[in-house]
C-alpha cells in the first residue's frame, strides 16, 4: 500500500477509536439515536455499491486464470450471445458473495447499474437464463468443470510457503439436503424420512476448501463413490506438492477393500470403524497395563482473570426431573494390530475407552464402558494424537454447514439431480473465492508475524463475518478510461487487511 492510504487508515482508525473512547458519561436526558430529520435523496452523478468487495473478488478469478480455464474446458454453450461459460458460472457464484441467496436474487444485482458498471458488464444473465444453464450440464461437464477448477486451485496452493506441503489431509463425509418440491428428478426418501439428494464432500481441511462435490439421491449410503475422489484428490494434492497425505472420514468411510492399496500408494489414513463383537472382545482381552489415561488438552486459554462458572442449568433439570443423565468419568487409550476382512496386511487399531456412569436424578443406576475404534496406517503420532486428529474431522461438519446455511451453495433450485449437482459445484465457488482471497494475502516482511495471523484468522471465517468483513465495504464506484476505480466510502476494522489483498492481487501470478 502507498504512504498515503496508510496514513489515511491510521487517521480513520484513529478517529473511530477516539470517538468509542471509554469515559464517564454523565446521565443523558435523551437517548444516544437522534436523528430525526431524515430525508432521501436521488444521486445524480455519485455511483455507490453495497458490496463493494466484488471487485476484489473479481480481481481475484482474473488473477488466478479461473475465467480462461472455465471457457477453455467447458463447453456448454454452441455460441457466446453474448454470454461465455464462465460469465454464467461467476454469476451464480457472485450473487452469494455480494449477498444473495437464492437464483432469483440475481435479479436484484441485473437491475443494478452500478454492480453493472463495477464488473465491468452491460448485463448478466436473468435468474431463468441461469437455471437453463444449470440444465445444460451432463454428468461428465460436472467432472470437467470441478477438474478445470481445482487445476486453478493448483496455482492458488503453489504459492503458499514451504510448511504449508507438509501433509495434504482430504475429508470426507455426505450431507442430506431436503426439498419440500415434488417434481424433483433424483429425489429420493432418507433414513431419516426427508426427502431430498446425500451429496457427497471431500475437503482439504488444511484449508476448508471443496474438493469435489458428488449429488446423489437422497437414499444412498454415505461412502458411496468416495474411493474414486479420494483417488482423485491424491492426486490433486501430489501434483500441488503436498509431502504426505493423509485421508479421513468417520466410520462410513472405512473402506477396507482400499486400505491396502492406499497404504502401497503411500497414502495415509484415519477412519473411525464400528465397534463390532470381536474388535470389543479383543478390547476387554487387553492388560490393564496396555491402558493409557486419555488428557484432552484445554479448548480455550484464559487469557484474562477466571472467572466464576454460571450456573449448569440442562444439568439441574435433568437430575430435578429424574431422567436419565449419562456422564463421562474418564477416558483410556490403547493400541494393537488388526487385519480386517478384505485386508492382506495388518494396520494400527486404536481403541478408546470410555468409562461412563448410568444416573437417574441423585441415584447412580450402573457404570458402563463404551469403545471407539480408529484404523490407520500411520505411526508417526502416538495413540493419543491420533485421537485428536481423528477428532478433528469435526471441522468438516462446520464447512458443510457454512456450505449450506452460509454460503447457500448446497440448494437444490433446480429441476434434476444433474442440475442440481452443476449449481452446487458452481455455487460452492463462491465459498473457494474466499479461501483463496485469505490464500492470497502476503506473509512475509517486516510484520510476518501479525500477518500471518491475521491470514489464518480470515481463511477460518464464518461466511456470513466475512461477507461483512470483505464484501460489504460501501464503494463509490468511478468509471474512467481503462480502468474502474471502487472508492471507499466506510472504514473498517479489516480495511487494511484488505488493501494488503488486493494489492498482491494486482501483481502478477508466478508459480
Amino acid at each position: 500500500m502507498s504512504r498515503r492510504i496508510t496514513d489515511e487508515l491510521v487517521n480513520r482508525k484513529r478517529r473511530i477509536e477516539y470517538r468509542l473512547r471509554v469515559r464517564q458519561w454523565p446521565s443523558q436526558e435523551r437517548p444516544m439515536f437522534t436523528a430525526s430529520n431524515i430525508h432521501y435523496e436521488l444521486s445524480e452523478r455519485v455511483a455507490g455499491l453495497g458490496p463493494g468487495g466484488i471487485g476484489a473478488m473479481h480481481l481475484l478469478a482474473r488473477r488466478t486464470g479461473l475465467i480462461e480455464a472455465i471457457d477453455a474446458r467447458l463447453h456448454l454453450l454452441k455460441e457466446h450471445k453474448p454470454y461465455h461459460e464462465s460469465d454464467h458460472v461467476l454469476n451464480i457464484a457472485y450473487n452469494l458473495l455480494a449477498g444473495g441467496e437464492c437464483l432469483a436474487d440475481i435479479e436484484l444485482w441485473r437491475n443494478n447499474a452500478v454492480y453493472l458498471d463495477a464488473l465491468g458488464a452491460q448485463r448478466i444473465p436473468d435468474p431463468t437464463t441461469a437455471g437453463d444453464f444449470c440444465r445444460r450440464f451432463r454428468e461428465h461437464d460436472i467432472q470437467i468443470l470441478m477438474r478445470a477448477i481445482n487445476d486453478v486451485r493448483v496455482k492458488v496452493w503453489r504459492r503458499q510457503p514451504a510448511s504449508f506441503f507438509e501433509r495434504a489431509i482430504v475429508d470426507g463425509d455426505g450431507t442430506l439436503v431436503t426439498t419440500f418440491g415434488e417434481c424433483k428428478q433424483g429425489m429420493e426418501i432418507s433414513y431419516k424420512n426427508e426427502w431430498g439428494y446425500h451429496p457427497l464432500i471431500l475437503s482439504l481441511a488444511n484449508t476448508g476448501e471443496p474438493l469435489f462435490i458428488a449429488n446423489r439421491s437422497g437414499n444412498r449410503p454415505s461412502h458411496e463413490g468416495a474411493a474414486a475422489y479420494y483417488h482423485q484428490a491424491a492426486r490433486l494434492c501430489r501434483r500441488a506438492g503436498f509431502k504426505r497425505i493423509l485421508f479421513r472420514g468417520d466410520t462410513d468411510f472405512t473402506q477396507t477393500g482400499e486400505l491396502d492399496r492406499w497404504d502401497d500408494d503411500g497414502v495415509e489414513f484415519l477412519f473411525g470403524i464400528d465397534a463390532m463383537p470381536n474388535l470389543v472382545e479383543y478390547a476387554n482381552s487387553l492388560p490393564e497395563t496396555a491402558w493409557k489415561r486419555l488428557e484432552r488438552p484445554l479448548r480455550h486459554t484464559v487469557k484474562t482473570a477466571p472467572r466464576q462458572r454460571p450456573e449448569h442449568v440442562k444439568e439441574r433439570i435433568v437430575r430435578e426431573r429424574g431422567f436419565e443423565n449419562i456422564r463421562l468419568l474418564s477416558e483410556d487409550v490403547a493400541e494393537f494390530s488388526y487385519r480386517p476382512g478384505r485386508c492382506e496386511k495388518f494396520h494400527r487399531l486404536v481403541v478408546v475407552r470410555k468409562n461412563l456412569s448410568k444416573e437417574r436424578g441423585e441415584q447412580m443406576l450402573l457404570d458402563d464402558v463404551r469403545y471407539f475404534f480408529y484404523i490407520s496406517n500411520s505411526y508417526a503420532e502416538s495413540p493419543e494424537e491420533l485421537v485428536f486428529l481423528a477428532n478433528d474431522r469435526c471441522n468438516q461438519e462446520n464447512l458443510i454447514e457454512q456450505l449450506k446455511n452460509g454460503a447457500k451453495a448446497l440448494n437444490v433450485p433446480v429441476d434434476s439431480l444433474v442440475s442440481n449437482w452443476a449449481y452446487m459445484v458452481m455455487a460452492s465457488l463462491a465459498w473457494t473465492l474466499k479461501a483463496w482471497f485469505a490464500l492470497s494475502l502476503p506473509e512475509t516482511g517486516r510484520w510476518a508475524v501479525r500477518h500471518r495471523a491475521e491470514k489464518q484468522s480470515v481463511l477460518k471465517m464464518e461466511f456470513k463475518r466475512f461477507l461483512n468483513a470483505f464484501m460489504r465495504v460501501p464503494c463509490q464506484i468511478v468509471r474512467q478510461a481503462r480502468r474502474v476505480v471502487y472508492r471507499l466510502l466506510a472504514w473498517t476494522p479489516w480495511q487494511h487487511v484488505f488493501l494488503r489483498a488486493v494489492d498482491a492481487l494486482r501483481t502478477p501470478m508466478r508459480c
